[in-house]
């Protein structure tokens, strides 16, 4: 962990642990003999996989993007995923911050793995649910919230209605604006000026991925567009993607961007690496640099 200022950013990264998804669904029609090099596999075929967070702290205000896919949900469900978990509350507290100092939750898609902690269940009464973040906002936008409450039968099992519904009923939830026909958003959100958002909808319709700027230094959060640096290479696409076809796109859009004025790419979900750079071969972008990310000074 640790600080990386940002003029009047602060950014760090805080890890919900570790959980496990299959391979073969993580790289969609790649062969297991090219990503297996990279990701080894249990005997259920099921490689680790990061549940980590940004933590972005401007002033007054204190952003956490993503919040991991929390514990309400039972033996069975975990079952499948074998979670590994990490006390956020320690990692906050090892910054100097508590839970109640999180003013904005920034929910890039509302995949359980993505949202889950957003929502935990009641110490008084455990068959009720509250926020996890008290005075925080959570931020999300109408077009994926719509999408997420109406789910088409491929991703409904990843919209878990116990993580959604709890957060409208809040009061806490507000929309991010997406215009018509629009693939971002400048600095939309109050007390983060230097914050944009992309929108990209192979994985799933309006998934948001922040874009952190400092000068003409960027770093690009990447949830599921890239999961990890061995999905760089633009036809390495996930399973689990709606419109693999539109994911390909989005990609050789956003990393002939990354390439070209290297921005740091930031990781969700590699279980080994946080951060990266790319740069340009004869067989397209693929990773130049990957490791922590206080390595890299952006």
């Amino acid at each position: 962990m640790g600080r990386t200022y940002l003029g009047g950013m602060n950014l760090h990264t805080v890890t919900h642990g570790l959980f496990k998804l299959d391979g073969g669904a993580m790289f969609g029609v790649v062969p297991k003999p090219l990503w297996s090099k990279h990701h080894p596999t249990d005997e259920r075929n099921r490689c680790d996989w990061a549940l980590r967070s940004l933590l972005i702290e401007n002033g007054d205000r204190l952003m956490l993007v993503d919040c991991g896919m929390g514990d309400k949900q039972g033996e069975k469900f975990f079952g499948h995923y074998a979670p590994r978990n990490e006390d956020l509350d320690a990692q906050l507290d090892a910054l100097g911050f508590h839970r109640n100092d999180i003013t904005d939750v920034f929910l890039t898609h509302l995949h359980f793995d993505h949202c889950g902690g957003a929502i935990r269940r009641r110490e008084d009464d455990p068959d009720r649910f509250e926020p996890a973040f008290a005075k925080a906002t959570f931020w999300s936008t109408e077009r994926h919230w719509d999408w997420a409450n109406n789910p088409n039968p491929r991703e409904k099992a990843s919209f878990l209605q116990e993580n959604i519904h709890p957060i409208e009923a809040s009061g806490q939830l507000q929309f991010i604006p997406r215009a018509e026909g629009t693939t971002d958003t400048r600095g939309p959100i109050p007390g983060f000026p230097d914050l944009d958002v992309l929108f990209v909808d192979g994985h799933t319709e309006s998934q948001m991925l922040p874009l952190l700027k400092r000068g003409d230094r960027k770093a690009l959060f990447t949830a599921d567009l890239l999961p990890s640096t061995t999905h760089i290479p633009t036809a390495w696409v996930m399973g689990y993607d709606t419109r693999p076809l539109m994911t390909v796109a989005e990609k050789e859009r956003i990393l002939t961007c990354a390439e070209r004025e290297q921005w740091t790419l930031l990781f969700e979900h590699d279980a080994h690496h946080e951060a990266a750079t790319v740069h340009r071969t004869e067989k397209g972008i693929r990773l130049e640099r990957a490791g922590v990310r206080s390595e890299f000074d952006w």
